[in-house]
């Protein structure tokens, strides 16, 4: 009699295994269409992290010469290639924002479109271009469309610095750790149209006290430059930019807004917040960049909320501008066989 609970135990056991198999399994199958969808090799989320990138305020003492320069270059942009840098020949953006208004915590802060590792991701194909892209396109596309200005010489010093300094806080990157600081952590698209009431809503409950009642921002003391970036209006991105498209703003926002409060592994916002918040932002005036139409060449590599023509779809500009985004989604994936996730 005394067999009786030891095989009892033994078979709680592996019904208890049996168990846990099936929810591993379940929650891999999840996963695995999570990333099939979102065309993510692997979620953020579920990345290891160990490794972490030089502070560069802490190494500012320590940096090369030229690595330093391109730190000043990306945090005070404004100063130093903005419409009032002292010599008109280094006026090269448009607007008095800073790189680090976007690229967070000086390019370093994964969720946050981070510089780390990104050297080693280029050269790269670039379907706005329909080209492979060497690192200063990349750097002169935003200079062009978030920054709302003209292209650097290539070879200038000022290019050279910015590359330096991107490819200091990349040293000792690990292989495993690359995608922790690539890109954005993708949201689930929802399925219907921007709510600018909602969206208006979540503004003022978790934007306006840092970016004010009409997105302009707040200045640092004594400086062109801002503290907290404006939203829309004549010193904004250009409506040719990555953040006027709706999906790639709601990536950026879930991932790291409210600032201080938010990461790409403890949001604050839901999907739907960040979504329909991003279409209000994006509602309102912006520069126009000009030759728009010259994006994207082949017009079936242009992603799904490009508010700007032409494109090769029957939807119309205000369902490319607010949503719903899965017809049009669903439309290419059957129509030409390309799957978009934005």
């Amino acid at each position: 009699m005394k067999e009786v609970p030891t095989i009892k135990r033994h078979f709680n056991k592996a019904f208890l295994i049996l168990i846990v198999l099936a929810g591993s399994l379940g929650i891999g199958l999840y996963t695995y269409s999570f990333k099939e969808a979102s065309l993510v090799a692997l979620p953020l989320a579920d990345l290891p992290r160990q490794w972490r990138p030089k502070d560069p305020i802490k190494s500012l003492s320590s940096m090369p010469e030229k690595v330093k320069k391109g730190y000043y270059l990306i945090a005070e942009t404004y100063q130093y290639m903005g419409p009032t840098a002292e010599d008109p020949n280094d006026r090269f953006t448009g607007n008095n924002l800073a790189c680090t208004n976007c690229h967070l915590k000086a390019g370093t802060q994964a969720g946050a479109s981070s510089w780390v590792g990104i050297i080693k991701r280029f050269p790269q194909f670039g379907g706005r271009a329909n080209k492979i892209g060497t690192i200063e396109d990349r750097i002169n596309g935003c200079i062009e469309r978030s920054m709302n200005g003209e292209k650097l010489p290539e070879n200038s010093d000022k290019m050279n610095a910015i590359v330096a300094y991107m490819d200091w806080i990349s040293q000792g990157l690990p292989e495993k750790e690359r995608n922790i600081y690539k890109g954005y952590q993708p949201i689930r698209i929802p399925d219907m149209a921007v709510d600018l009431d909602k969206g208006k809503q979540v503004f003022i409950k978790e934007c306006l006290v840092c970016h004010g009642e009409q997105g302009q921002g707040r200045k640092k003391p004594n400086s062109t430059g801002y503290l907290y970036p404006p939203l829309w209006g004549l010193d904004s991105y250009n409506n040719g930019a990555g953040m006027n498209r709706v999906i790639t703003a709601a990536e950026f926002i879930k991932s790291n807004m409210p600032y201080l409060q938010a990461t790409w592994d403890n949001p604050k916002l839901t999907d739907e917040e960040a979504y329909h918040v991003a279409g209000y932002i994006n509602s309102f005036p912006r520069p126009q960049k000009t030759n728009t139409a010259l994006d994207y060449p082949n017009k079936k590599l242009k992603p799904v909320s490009t508010p700007y023509g032409p494109w090769t779809d029957h939807f119309t500009k205000e369902q490319h501008t607010y949503g719903p985004f899965p017809p049009i989604i669903a439309y290419y994936n059957k129509t030409y066989g390309i799957t978009k996730t934005k």
